[in-house]
C-alpha cells in the first residue's frame, strides 16, 4: 500500500466523525482498515478519543451563555439588514440604469441646446453631458470605498 493510501484512509476516518462521508468514500475507508493494521488502529484511537471528549461535561456559566446568544443574534440581525441593503442598492442601480437610458436622448438634446446658445464647442457640451452620464456612478463608488476604507480601520 501506498502512503498516499494511508494518508486518505487518515483524513476520512476524521472526516468522517465532522461532516460524514460519500457512500464510494465509506466503502472505500472500510475496506482499507480491512487490510490496514496500522490505519484501523488510528481510526479507533480516533474514535475512542472523540467518544471520550464528548462525554466530558462542561459547565457554562449563564451570563457567558446569554451574552453569546445576544451577540450572535446581534450579528444575524447586522447580516440581514447588509442583505437588504443590498437588495435596495441593486434595485436603486437598475432603476438609474433603465431611467438614465430613457432620458439620455431628452439629456443629449438638452446639452446640444444649451451648448448652441451659449456658444459653447460641441465638444465642451459633449464632454459635459459625459460627466452628467459618469458622476453619479463615481460619487456612489467613492462613497463605498469611504465607507470600506472606515470599516477596515474599525477592525
Amino acid at each position: 500500500m501506498s502512503e498516499d493510501d494511508h494518508e486518505r484512509a487518515e483524513g476520512l476516518s476524521l472526516g468522517n466523525w465532522v461532516e460524514g462521508l460519500s457512500a464510494t468514500d465509506h466503502q472505500w475507508l472500510n475496506r482499507h482498515l480491512e487490510t490496514c493494521a496500522r490505519c484501523s488502529k488510528f481510526a479507533d484511537s480516533t474514535e475512542q478519543a472523540l467518544r471520550r471528549l464528548r462525554s466530558v461535561s462542561v459547565r457554562v456559566d449563564p451570563v457567558l451563555v446569554r451574552a453569546t446568544r445576544l451577540r450572535v443574534q446581534a450579528r444575524a440581525l447586522e447580516l440581514h439588514e447588509r442583505r437588504v441593503q443590498l437588495t435596495m442598492l441593486w434595485i436603486s442601480c437598475a432603476l438609474s440604469w433603465v431611467l438614465g437610458g430613457l432620458s439620455a436622448p431628452f439629456v443629449w438634446r438638452a446639452f446640444a441646446w444649451l451648448g448652441e446658445r451659449s456658444r459653447i464647442p460641441a465638444f465642451a457640451w459633449q464632454v459635459g453631458f459625459a460627466l452628467w452620464w459618469a458622476l453619479p456612478a463615481v460619487a456612489v463608488a467613492v462613497v463605498f470605498v469611504m465607507r470600506r476604507t472606515r470599516a477596515e480601520s474599525r477592525l
